[in-house]
């Protein structure tokens, strides 16, 4: 399978097509895609999925993936790396954590995004004013990034999860959706905390999740906040304190067991 390499931190293009040119990929880095007109199937991961005009898509490096154009087809990318993503830390930690969950939590949209018209309309716009800043992008850098985060506010408003009724739900996706919102809050994560949170025991809560991916939910839990973690030491933007701060652990020398564990 082909791999696209992109060594930029952002870039952004706006073009059309009538026939998709590039054969099944992946990459390094993530993808807003904005579907602003045309049809055709997104497949991802294997699954073709219906688009048409309005959706929003969002990939990430280990999502492969190609276009079926069935009528010509106008495209908004926004690609990012993680260095791009994690360019600013300090007062900007909420919404980098809005787009971290987003991010993260792609097996709840691989489908896509199909927005009501009010947000689909603020959306648009903001997409329009980055392919505006696109033609100066290492000037217009802060700019982007700010376009992103709102971004990222909106479409997290509108993940599957958040719109599910009631508690009685024991779609994997939604735990994940759960695991992934609340990993800076240990406590939200203990098992009958999450058992609670979904109407369901304890004990069968963890044999649930064991028998669905294979992992027990306190190792899941703990490689998802090491990868995390791994990203802002990797950015040399944070220190240990603020780390271990963030993720509601005592100090950095409970930051550096939690690591070190197999």
């Amino acid at each position: 399978m082909k791999r696209y390499q992109q060594f930029e931190p952002v870039l952004i293009s706006d073009f059309s097509v009538s026939q998709w040119e590039h054969p099944e990929h992946n990459h390094n880095h993530y993808e807003l895609i904005l579907i602003r007109k045309g049809s055709g199937k997104h497949i991802v991961n294997g699954n073709p999925i219906s688009y048409e005009s309005g959706m929003v898509f969002l990939l990430g490096p280990e999502d492969c993936h190609h276009f079926e154009t069935g009528e010509e087809t106008h495209f908004t990318y926004i690609k990012f790396t993680d260095a791009y993503l994690y360019r600013k830390t300090g007062d900007h930690q909420k919404v980098i954590h809005d787009l971290e969950y987003l991010i993260k939590s792609r097996e709840t949209h691989q489908t896509g995004f199909k927005l009501p018209d009010d947000e689909l309309h603020t959306v648009r716009l903001i997409f329009n004013v980055m392919v505006a800043l696109k033609d100066h992008i290492l000037y217009n850098q802060d700019l982007i990034w700010y376009q992103l985060l709102t971004l990222s506010r909106i479409l997290k408003r509108n993940m599957p999860e958040l719109k599910t009724s009631g508690t009685q739900v024991r779609n994997l996706q939604a735990i994940f959706c759960y695991i992934h919102k609340n990993i800076y809050e240990p406590d939200l994560l203990r098992t009958r905390v999450m058992a609670n949170h979904f109407n369901l025991a304890a004990d069968y809560f963890g044999n649930y999740f064991k028998r669905n991916t294979g992992t027990t939910l306190r190792n899941y839990i703990h490689q998802y906040r090491n990868t995390l973690i791994s990203h802002r030491m990797t950015s040399g933007k944070t220190s240990l304190k603020e780390i271990a701060a963030e993720f509601g652990l005592t100090d950095a020398s409970h930051l550096m067991k939690i690591i070190q564990k197999k």
